[in-house]
């Protein structure tokens, strides 16, 4: 029977030494002044040039990123795939703004699915729509306005770029993630992902949308987009989540005095959540989905539907789906039931990604539990250690 608190499972992955210096991570990030204060000094720190990248990499970085570079993270993805997880390389670079870095960005991504293409233990690829396009233009786009010939002649380079990517990922037969993001520039965004997926998922799901279930309106719109894909004649890919830009969505509400896209409660994401996964469950031959979470009780409830539904553990239609350092719990317990799992890996250089290791320190923080329950599963695993070599 499937459960979520067997710890010798959850951490079969990681020697004594990889536990320790998760539990010292993960109390150190359970702490919300340590995290600020370390995400000032830490930038500063980088800023100025001082030698703390080789600490950073063999703390949080280690924890959080398979390497600086692809090649970097084959030690990552091998000892995932002992564990039949399978392994999601994502170029975490942000913050970029002119063509150059747009066009590295886009060579990078192909170079991800060149890699996964002679690699079973890679079942999918993923990439930002921001990595490879100003902000301000996806903004722009999104609100309707009238672009110049300049604005547009960039935006059909962004297009071009995007259609690059998943036509190689269409040759390589390897599925790829485009993320969801902000609300104000989402729909350029789905647009776009519409587009390819029209293109490219005729004959199964290569590309994938992403759903933001926090977002009041997602489950209407992942309702909406398999009428589009069933009318269109393609397979809809859809990556469901809770959701990544909370404070910053209610922030900008307020201060542009609208109506937050944000669900009211947490409750109510749950419950989009879990419908979003009972609409895909019911219409599996036509959706393929990967549920990226670290809940567990959607986690459970996603594997209960597929018991109820007949649909064997391994369909390649569903893939359960978690970040490399967190919720092990989940991940390898799920795999070693025979299910679909697939661990997003960033991967970067030190400074460069940063900012996304930022976050995961302050989503540890923030998210009501979740520190807390990676602490307690692993002082669980360190004590049945202990006793079993007793």
């Amino acid at each position: 029977m499937l459960s979520f608190n067997n710890t010798e499972i959850a951490f079969s992955g990681k020697t004594n030494k990889d536990l320790n210096r998760s539990y010292w991570l993960f109390k150190m990030v359970s702490n919300p002044f340590f995290v600020n204060i370390g995400k000032v000094f830490t930038n500063f720190a980088i800023k100025i040039n001082l030698p703390i990248k080789g600490i950073i990499k063999s703390t949080i970085f280690k924890q959080f990123c398979g390497g600086e570079t692809i090649q970097e993270c084959d030690n990552t993805i091998k000892t995932l795939g002992q564990f039949n997880i399978g392994t999601i390389l994502d170029f975490s670079v942000e913050g970029k703004e002119n063509e150059q870095d747009f066009d590295n960005c886009a060579l990078e991504t192909i170079a991800t699915i060149n890699k996964a293409k002679t690699d079973k233990l890679i079942p999918f690829c993923v990439f930002k729509v921001t990595a490879l396009a100003r902000f301000n233009l996806l903004e722009k786009v999104t609100a309707n306005n009238n672009l110049t010939a300049k604005e547009q002649e960039e935006f059909d380079r962004i297009k071009q770029r995007v259609d690059k990517i998943c036509k190689a990922a269409h040759e390589a037969n390897t599925p790829i993630f485009i993320d969801a993001e902000e609300s104000w520039i989402q729909k350029a965004i789905d647009d776009i992902a519409n587009n390819m997926m029209a293109t490219y998922n005729i004959e199964k799901a290569i590309i994938f949308n992403t759903f933001q279930m926090y977002c009041k309106d997602k489950l209407e719109f992942l309702k909406h987009s398999l009428k589009v894909a069933q009318k269109n004649k393609y397979i809809l890919g859809a990556k469901i989540v809770r959701g990544a830009y909370m404070e910053k969505e209610r922030t900008r509400a307020v201060q542009k005095n609208y109506l937050s896209p944000i669900q009211n409660k947490k409750e109510d994401t749950d419950a989009a959540y879990d419908a979003a996964l009972l609409f895909c469950v019911e219409n599996y031959t036509q959706i393929a989905i990967c549920a990226g979470t670290h809940n567990e009780n959607s986690s459970m409830y996603l594997a209960k539907l597929m018991g109820e539904k007949n649909i064997l553990n391994n369909n390649k239609q569903i893939y359960f789906s978690q970040l490399l350092g967190m919720s092990d719990h989940i991940s390898y317990n799920l795999a070693n039931a025979g299910y679909n799992v697939a661990k997003y890996v960033p991967y970067g250089p030190v400074d460069e990604v940063l900012p996304y290791l930022i976050r995961r320190a302050q989503e540890n923080t923030s998210v009501k539990g979740q520190t807390g329950r990676e602490l307690s599963l692993i002082m669980s695993e360190k004590k049945r250690r202990r006793i079993s070599k007793k």
